[in-house]
């Protein structure tokens, strides 16, 4: 299910403590960088995902290869990867029985989506959440300071 309210993307944001990070990049001008560490700032749980990366650590983090190669559940897939990728890992996200998926700014893929709510996943696409969190704080829906403690 697609989620566009402020409401539902705040409800979601409370309920996410871990998030797999796909296309994570040990390069700081990066975006997946910047928000990866914004993420982690709010005290989420990040583990990232690059194939490239992997068995590295990225900002303290442990980088895993694949969704299907994390040790442990995560909340919410959220993707840094360019639309043409998305199909592929909208089915590695459902195969990993991950409940919701994220996709960043310009990350948009018609058949990826409906894959992603065909499974009953909650989605939220064409967004950052580096941008919406300080959006919805203002708008009273997210409390202040970090939102995992």
């Amino acid at each position: 299910m697609r989620l566009e309210s402020d409401e539902a993307i705040a409800k979601l944001l409370l309920q996410v403590k871990r998030i797999g990070l796909v296309g994570a990049s040990a390069k700081p001008e990066r975006p997946s960088h910047r928000v990866m560490q914004f993420l982690l700032e709010e005290s989420y749980e990040v583990l990232p995902i690059n194939p490239g990366l992997s068995g590295q650590t990225l900002l303290g983090q442990m980088v895993y290869a694949s969704l299907a190669d994390l040790p442990t559940k995560v909340d919410m897939a959220d993707i840094f990867r360019d639309a043409a990728s998305l199909p592929e890992i909208t089915q590695d996200v459902v195969a990993a029985g991950i409940p919701a998926i994220w996709t960043q700014l310009g990350v948009v893929h018609s058949e990826a989506e409906l894959t992603a709510s065909a499974a009953g996943l909650q989605v939220v696409i064409d967004r950052c959440p580096a941008i919406e969190i300080p959006r919805l704080r203002k708008a009273g829906l997210l409390p202040a300071g970090p939102l995992r403690s």
